[in-house]
């Protein structure tokens, strides 16, 4: 039998209904990959036993004729963000190492009931914070793209990276990740897989351990823009315990992949041909604008004026709402206690040693701009800057159906050579975090490689709630691109 950990999710599933392989066969592909590939860390935690257990009662099912549910068989990593009932959820920080969730986020519930298999829990950068997945206490992760002739190892971005990492390894089939100013968009950029961020309150957050809760959004990681799709209605729909969570259906996603895109008109917005932008991002992007125009699309330029505010006004508002959110990590209620005298000794040694250095610096930077006397200069300041990147979306939809750009200024950078300024790294957000202010969807699909053979992305921004227009439009990118072939190319000229 051929090596099946190559198979796309969509491919995976019609092998197990045409009974081609087991779903204990399928799991047991992905655990022995996890194994080979133990040197990328990208499992935090790995669960073999409970995904043979699952994969065989999919076995059962199937074999008694029940119908073949939406991620039936399929083996998935969870991001450690998400609280997993019985299994250790971390965050990636020493303070939740030991914390063992009594429940189970809504999220990997909906996967679950729809059949999916969890192999284990993906390594991340801290509480979500960071852009290389340089920041986990579990140590960083290492992306599977190499550049020939050369010994660097490449970061895989963040903070999904353990989810990037794992899907373009081949130890997932597909992974959970979380997006809140591009987590999710920029490692696929960087490690050439699909990522989906969907509108704010798609998907439930319930359950899943809280960055900044106006800004938080969980998404699917995969190989192919059809399994996105697949597990995007898989993963998507109205929770009651989400007061966020937004009530409409879901509708089939995969049905939406029509492949065109006559008189659909993309928006190219000036400003995000930022400086210091790769020429070869730059090139891709040119690219595809010919590749929407030969689907039948229209391009028209557009302007999104206040993109220049949106970096520093995510790092004011993010890192305030993650100075409230991670308050409740005292050491007196779950996570790490250090042993202190006093209550503001066990406070202060508590926070010390359980939080990492990046974490530390928001929760510190968030603080201060909520503080009296900056709240008014700062907080207030930034929300009505929001509001105003918002109407910058909402004035441009009124002339185009979808925004096209670069997911990122450049390819995935080596480890060690990271920029050591904290703002300078920051700038890696500086196309993705618009979307997540304004709440709308976006996904990242690979177009292209530079000279050097790392992955470069497309970026394509929907709408609210028009997730399925821009997996279409991805879709066009995909099949036009031929991204796979452009990396078997790669390796037979190495």
């Amino acid at each position: 039998m051929s090596d099946l950990t190559r198979l796309s999710l969509s491919e995976a599933r019609e092998g197990l209904a045409k009974k081609s392989f087991s779903a204990h066969e399928l799991t047991q592909s992905y655990l022995k990959k996890m194994e080979e590939t133990r040197d990328l860390n990208a499992y935090i935690l790995e669960t073999p036993e409970i995904a043979i257990t699952a994969a065989k009662e999919c076995d059962h099912r199937l074999a008694r004729g029940e119908q073949l549910r939406l991620m039936e068989g399929m083996p998935i990593g969870i991001k450690d963000l998400f609280c997993t009932q019985g299994i250790r959820t971390t965050a990636g920080s020493k303070i939740l190492g030991n914390y063992i969730p009594q429940y189970e986020s809504t999220v990997t519930a909906k996967l679950k009931a729809a059949g999916a298999i969890t192999l284990g829990k993906l390594n991340m950068d801290e509480f979500a914070m960071g852009s290389s997945n340089l920041t986990s206490a579990f140590g960083s992760v290492v992306s599977p793209w190499s550049i020939k002739g050369d010994t660097r190892r490449f970061v895989p971005g963040g903070s999904s990276g353990g989810s990037a990492t794992a899907v373009a390894a081949g130890s997932a089939l597909a992974a959970t990740g979380t997006d809140t100013g591009g987590s999710i968009r920029q490692p696929a950029a960087f490690t050439g897989i699909v990522g989906l961020k969907p509108t704010y309150g798609r998907c439930s957050r319930w359950g899943i351990v809280a960055f900044a809760s106006s800004l938080d959004q969980a998404g699917p990681m995969t190989r192919t823009v059809r399994d996105s799709a697949i597990m995007m209605e898989a993963m998507a729909g109205f929770d009651p315990k989400d007061a966020t969570s937004v009530d409409l259906p879901v509708p089939s996603y995969e049905s939406m992949l029509t492949g065109h895109l006559k008189s659909l008109r993309i928006g190219i917005p000036k400003e995000y041909s930022v400086p210091g932008m790769n020429p070869q991002s730059e090139r891709v992007w040119s690219q595809g604008m010919e590749w929407m125009k030969s689907a039948g699309a229209e391009i028209v330029d557009v302007s999104l004026p206040h993109t220049k505010y949106a970096l520093p006004v995510y790092y004011i508002l993010a890192p305030a709402e993650a100075s409230s959110n991670l308050a409740r990590y005292d050491g007196i209620r779950y996570g790490l206690r250090a042993p202190a005298e006093s209550l503001e000794e066990l406070y202060e040694k508590t926070r010390a040693e359980g939080f990492g250095t990046e974490v530390k610096r928001r929760i510190m930077m968030g603080t201060y701009v909520l503080s009296a006397g900056y709240y008014d200069a700062y907080y207030l300041k930034a929300q009505k800057i929001r509001r105003l990147i918002t109407q910058d979306f909402e004035n441009a939809y009124k002339k185009v159906d979808l925004i096209l750009t670069p997911t990122t200024p450049n390819a995935a950078f080596a480890i060690g050579e990271e920029p050591k300024d904290p703002v300078t790294m920051y700038m890696n957000d500086v196309l993705t975090v618009t979307v997540n202010l304004a709440g709308l969807p976006s996904i990242s699909v690979p177009a292209g490689l530079t000279e050097e053979g790392l992955p470069l992305g497309l970026q394509l921004i929907a709408p609210a709630f028009e997730e399925g227009r821009a997996l279409n439009a991805a879709y066009v990118i995909e099949k036009a691109a031929e991204f796979s072939t452009q990396v078997k190319e790669l390796r037979k000229a190495s």
